[in-house]
């Protein structure tokens, strides 16, 4: 058991590296290309059928590049086809949620507290809304709302929502981040793997049996490349926020998703908008800091929104310990919800060294690890995973009153 609890975090750090790989290499030649295109300009003797040009340099060289609309007028000799980036990304994606939250349910994708329900009905679900999802999608860019791509988009990030409320209904605040950008990024990848690379070879077969391909095709292509464009850096937030308990463990976690979705449009049309050479829109900038001051304060729970008292009562045992800086009440909350797994020999089954080496036996690491305590599990609900020990409300009001009254201006 041990030795396969070891194989099992070593091969989690493995997927996850190549999913950071794969996701550099898709991202980074779509935000190039994005940019290319944007940046193209038009000028007398182009080629037949060329749309723009633009003159690079990069590496000690000058890069002379010229797009065609449609097609050329011939097949070229050589070229280049992005796609496997896309593939890699999304398989080395699925890979990680397999090894991570499907092999670990009890952890990390169910939280008994939000639906009492087995791992395998938990990864059914998972799994289902993944498929549903691109399927609507896709249905919908096909409907005659698909040709409006702003209308399209609004309906789309209305969709998103919903997810985000969805998920958090269901998974650990957690799993539903991860979820949402799972989500999202499957829909982006299909994208590829469904639309713009098959119009793609439409296009070429064309131009190999010598008929003139149709414009429609990179129409189509184009449309789902901007959606893709926009939708990226929300991906990058949900799949980095598993380090960041306020964002997906607290009360508000779904409408901060949504506000994420927001960022992202704002930060790509400044983007976008300067590639375009048509001026630089620093109020963007200016609005996504605006969001994001949003989202930390919903992080919080605010009483106006939930229109209840943000302390909870404590005992007066637990008031004493409290004023008197004593953490007797602390140690035993952390002893007996979270040593558990964060002890120099973990007695929790499938866990064989303390996460992140992080230890909470006794005094000294109680203490040391004060910060951690009250962000993970008072702050927020992402300790314990899915809140497999039942670290009650008041419990948790505990450890916030103990570092706010102990640590404050430290």
């Amino acid at each position: 058991m041990y030795e396969y609890a070891i194989a099992w975090e070593w091969l989690s750090f493995a997927v996850r590296w190549l999913h950071v790989i794969t996701a550099i290499a898709w991202i980074g030649s779509s935000f190039y290309f994005i940019a290319l295109d944007l940046g193209l300009v038009k000028r007398p003797g182009l080629p037949v059928g060329a749309y723009g040009e633009e003159w690079q340099v990069h590496g000690g060289g000058f890069y002379h590049i010229q797009k065609y609309l449609v097609a050329p007028a011939s097949m070229p000799e050589h070229l280049t086809w992005f796609k496997w980036e896309s593939y890699a990304t999304w398989l080395s994606g699925f890979a990680l949620l397999c090894v991570v939250y499907y092999g670990g349910a009890d952890l990390f994708l169910i939280d008994r507290t939000v639906l009492d329900i087995e791992p395998w009905q938990a990864i059914g679900l998972s799994l289902a809304s993944l498929a549903v999802g691109w399927i609507l999608y896709d249905l919908l860019c096909k409907s005659p709302l698909g040709k409006n791509t702003w209308g399209l988009m609004v309906f789309l990030y209305l969709v998103l929502i919903a997810m985000a409320w969805g998920y958090t209904q269901i998974f650990t605040g957690r799993a539903a981040f991860l979820h949402l950008g799972a989500f999202t990024a499957t829909i982006m990848s299909a994208n590829v793997f469904m639309i713009i690379i098959p119009n793609q070879k439409i296009v070429v077969a064309d131009l190999i049996a010598g008929r003139t391909p149709d414009p429609k095709y990179g129409v189509i292509a184009k449309q789902r490349s901007l959606h893709n464009n926009y939708l990226t850096l929300p991906v990058i937030f949900f799949m980095l926020s598993n380090h960041y308990p306020l964002a997906f463990a607290t009360e508000f976690n779904w409408i901060i998703a949504a506000l994420v979705f927001l960022m992202g449009v704002t930060i790509r049309h400044w983007f976008n908008t300067t590639h375009a050479r048509k001026g630089k829109p620093t109020w963007t900038w200016l609005v996504t800091v605006l969001i994001f001051i949003v989202i930390m304060w919903l992080s919080t729970v605010p009483k106006v929104l939930t229109g209840e008292e943000e302390q909870v009562s404590l005992s007066p045992r637990e008031q004493t310990f409290v004023q008197n800086g004593h953490f007797e009440a602390v140690r035993d909350v952390v002893q007996g919800r979270c040593s558990m797994c964060h002890a120099a020999e973990p007695v929790w089954e499938g866990i064989a060294r303390a996460p992140k080496n992080v230890k909470l036996e006794t005094d000294g690491e109680i203490a040391a690890h004060a910060r951690e305590i009250y962000l993970q599990a008072g702050r927020s609900h992402a300790m314990p995973p899915g809140n497999i020990t039942d670290l009650s409300p008041e419990e948790r009001q505990l450890l916030v009153a103990w570092y706010e009254t102990t640590f404050q201006g430290r």
